[in-house]
């Protein structure tokens, strides 16, 4: 099981990686053709919309919703039933789509009012996001399709698809931003072509490895089939709990509008560069143990149960906490190699610094939440996820109100890191409902991580402290960065091997292999 959940993860944290590697240099160019201003703070906000209803209609309460019941109807009932809800899935899907993108182009000028009404003070931005956000909305149709077939592809076990399709749409913003420079032409307005057009690539691409398992796709509108109603049933509870999240993440960009300008795009380009460990990590690992807990939970297999939730905890803690003290000790560096060019200059990069130091401290908590829920619905226990996201919700936005009073946009990512931290300790406690497990262990494990991932920190700095990049060509300030990652990297391992923490061993073997 353990074995199971390292190669899935690591088939989808590679192609993970790949993507995000691509996705930083789609937001070097942004930055660099952008920076932090009026056009970028207008584009962020109109892709934030459909990336919104993604998440809470499509790879979030769609994808964790028919992976189990799709699981169980294909081992009890065989391969023609689970053509047959998938067909149905799909026929329905597309229909509610159709409807919701054709709302949301129409309605692009009250979308933009409700979610950053600042913007309404300065007329030229106000109508850049609604013209970035008519261009952009399409995107929603094909992703949430995307969402389903990934839902498919990984209750058959297979990873890759889902998890590398991102690079399509990282290409096709890449590519559209180069052709805006070269044609002299808008560049915003590009960028927003190329999130369409990657929207199509990246449905094209799934519906080619869909082919390979033979699955049979035909029209079907049977919503009284009892699995679509398990689905449905499932979907209500998660879509309200993913609600909850993205209401906490609209309250943020509602809240930052009224700020010094930039300051959305200070919080994005920090909020990116926690997403690369939790998309290669966090989301890989999430993804890899709700298909196999689903099918173990068919068979009423409770010990591989408990024992792949104890180890897939146990990766998240392993990586989440070195990459938390990383980003905090060696964030300068990584953001001046990745943006600091063109209108990107250093008082930018101290202000994104600021908010990634914040996103950062909570970033162990992200990657635990990430993993914990899929585990809750699972045993389609939905309704627990969903009372304490609406909990933290609460004390997100108390603690936001409060913070950016003090701390401007930097208080909105301590707030962020105040809530999920409280998200995953609640997570951590409700799961014994389903799981016998009293984290004893567990504790003094992350204990020994801690103390590692310090030790790490302090090599970190030290180096930074007496060696100033500051002047470096981007080549030269490249090299160092990779070299300081790498003694960061082999000090953890040692410390690591030198507290005996198992699971070191165990990765080591894997890597080398």
């Amino acid at each position: 099981m353990s074995r199971f959940i390292l190669k899935s993860a690591a088939i989808m944290g590679i192609a993970t990686f790949l993507s995000r590697i691509l996705g930083f240099v789609r937001d070097m160019a942004i930055a660099y053709f952008l920076g932090a201003g009026i056009k970028s703070d207008a584009f962020f906000v109109a892709f934030r919309i459909p990336n919104l209803l993604r998440r809470l209609f499509g790879e979030g309460s769609l994808t964790i919703s028919f992976i189990p019941v799709f699981t169980k109807y294909r081992i009890e009932k065989g391969e023609d039933e689970a053509n047959l809800i998938a067909s149905i899935s799909f026929s329905i899907l597309i229909l509610i789509l159709l409807i919701i993108t054709a709302a949301g182009i129409i309605f692009s000028p009250v979308i933009i009012k409700i979610i950053a009404p600042g913007f309404s003070k300065n007329p030229e931005k106000f109508t850049l996001a609604v013209n970035l956000n008519k261009i952009m909305f399409p995107y929603i149709f094909f992703i949430s399709l995307v969402a389903l077939c990934m839902g498919i592809l990984n209750s058959l076990k297979h990873f890759f698809a889902p998890s590398i399709s991102p690079v399509l749409l990282n290409i096709s913003m890449i590519s559209a931003c180069i052709i805006g420079y070269i044609f002299k032409s808008e560049i915003v307005y590009f960028l927003a072509w190329g999130v369409f057009v990657g929207g199509i690539l990246q449905l094209l691409l799934q519906i080619i490895f869909l082919k390979k398992f033979n699955l049979k796709i035909y029209p079907c509108f049977n919503i009284k089939h009892p699995a679509i109603r398990e689905i449905i049933y499932l979907m209500a509870p998660s879509i309200l709990g993913l609600a909850v999240t993205q209401i906490q993440i609209f309250f943020n960009t509602l809240l930052a509008s009224f700020l010094e300008s930039g300051s959305i795009s200070y919080l994005y380009y920090a909020d990116r560069l926690i997403q690369f460990p939790l998309g290669v990590f966090a989301v890989s690992i999430g993804n890899a143990v709700l298909p196999l807990i689903s099918e173990h939970r068919t068979k009423n297999e409770y010990n591989k149960i408990k024992s792949s939730y104890i180890f897939s905890i146990k990766l998240i803690f392993f990586i989440s906490i070195p990459a938390m003290i990383g980003l905090i000790f060696a964030g300068k560096l990584i953001i001046s190699v990745l943006f600091q060019r063109g209108l990107f200059n250093e008082f930018t990069l101290l202000n994104v610094y600021k908010a990634l130091s914040a996103y950062a401290l909570g970033l162990w908590a992200y990657a635990g939440i990430r993993v914990l829920t899929p585990v809750f619905y699972a045993y389609e226990d939905t309704k627990t996820p969903v009372k304490i996201a609406f909990l933290a919700l609460i004390i997100n936005i108390i603690s936001s109100l409060i913070l950016m009073r003090f701390f401007s946009f930097t208080g909105l990512a301590l707030a962020t890191f105040i809530s999920s931290s409280f998200n995953f300790l609640m997570l951590c406690y409700f799961i014994r409902t389903h799981i016998d497990i009293d984290y004893q262990n567990e504790i003094k494990y992350i204990f020994k991580v801690f103390i590692s991932s310090i030790v790490m920190g302090v090599i970190i700095y030290t180096i930074l402290h007496n060696f100033s990049f500051a002047n470096l060509k981007f080549l030269f300030k490249s090299i160092y960065l990779s070299g300081v990652l790498a003694i960061a990297v082999i000090v953890y391992f040692v410390m690591c091997y030198i507290f005996k923490i198992e699971e070191i061993k165990f990765i080591t073997r894997k890597i080398l292999k």
